[in-house]
């Protein structure tokens, strides 16, 4: 009998033993769940400023106290579903999407509101889709300061000009293209030639001019989705001695395209701050993990098909050889060396 006592003194200091071995794992897994952990799912890095919206927003989130995953679907739509499927069942606390197709993920979506995930559409808003936030430019703004430029270069009113669009999945180039055409209906602008550069490979608009080499004679300008589409298409024209005669526009600020407007054949670009926009998003999904409320006077709403969600829409600000120094060198968004590269003669003083 004393044996058996004895037994059970020593197997019940053991599971003591035991408990008090595993506590401090227990506390160390709890503080790894309250740390804050954000999914970021990528279309792809072939548009250049992506790469910065990434740097910025991943900087951000740290010095914040969040831990962000970054994933590139490079450019596949059921890749990125499952980039998505496995942030929620990693038990990201938010994931941040900047989607391929603006159709193609409600499901998805739908599943990480259901693990109480919030979910963020940064840049292109995600359709039927009911996001915490849809976080972007004005677009539709975007589309009329890429119309009123071309508008105001034109040797006399009206004239007709072509469009080169963007992915048509993206549902940010259809909110552009009716600010473009808005502006085109005022000005009695017409619109000669028109496309799409699905998934936005650029070569896609190049070879659409190549074949389309007598309607880009005879317009007065070309509306280009994004620079590096521009930056595709003034080759073309270069080639049939048209660059610099017909104005080009695109958007982003791309490096290449400071420098072409700089040189002369393109005569604008958008710029959109996304350091801004990044540093932004950073802080909502940090509010949003949380459990607060965006409140703040610019977050509106807006349709996505279904549901209204709530926007926040950052201004763009339109960029020619003008104000290229002031808007884009002045911000450090591009070192003046680097714009002035081809032309250092034009590069001004300090």
């Amino acid at each position: 009998m004393k044996k058996i006592l004895l037994f059970i003194m020593v197997m019940c200091l053991a599971l003591v033993g035991c408990e008090n071995s595993e506590l401090p794992v227990f506390e160390a897994n709890n503080e790894e769940d309250d740390s804050i952990k954000i999914g970021m799912s990528f279309d792809s890095f072939v548009i250049e400023r992506w790469q910065r919206d990434r740097d910025v927003f991943v900087s951000t989130a740290k010095e914040l106290g969040a831990e962000v995953n970054v994933q590139s679907a490079n450019g596949d739509v059921e890749k990125q579903k499952e980039q998505i499927e496995y942030f929620i069942e990693a038990g990201m606390d938010v994931v941040v999407i900047i989607c391929i197709d603006s159709g193609s993920l409600s499901e998805v979506v739908n599943d990480a509101r259901k693990a109480g995930v919030k979910v963020i559409a940064y840049d292109r808003l995600l359709n039927d889709s009911a996001v915490d936030l849809y976080i972007s430019f004005d677009n539709a703004m975007v589309g009329r300061m890429m119309g009123e430029a071309l508008y105001e270069n034109m040797e006399k009113s009206g004239g007709s000009v072509m469009m080169l669009g963007g992915s048509p999945k993206d549902n940010n180039v259809s909110l552009l293209e009716e600010g473009f055409l808005k502006v085109c209906e005022e000005k009695g602008m017409t619109v000669s030639g028109r496309m799409h550069a699905d998934n936005w490979k650029a070569e896609i608009a190049s070879e659409y001019v190549y074949k389309n080499e007598a309607i880009a004679k005879n317009v007065s300008g070309i509306m280009c989705g994004n620079d590096s589409i521009a930056g595709a298409v003034i080759p073309v024209l270069a080639e049939m001695r048209l660059a610099g005669n017909v104005n080009v526009v695109g958007q982003d600020a791309d490096l290449e395209a400071c420098q072409r407007i700089v040189e002369g054949t393109q005569l604008m670009t958008v710029y959109k701050p996304v350091e801004k926009l990044a540093k932004r998003a950073a802080s909502c999904a940090i509010a949003l993990a949380k459990g607060e409320r965006l409140e703040a006077d610019d977050v509106k709403r807006i349709n996505d098909g279904t549901f209204n969600v709530p926007y926040i829409a950052m201004e763009p600000i339109s960029v020619t050889k003008d104000n290229m120094n002031e808007v884009i060198i002045g911000s450090g968004f591009h070192l003046k060396e680097d714009v002035y590269l081809n032309v250092p003669e034009l590069m001004p003083s300090p």
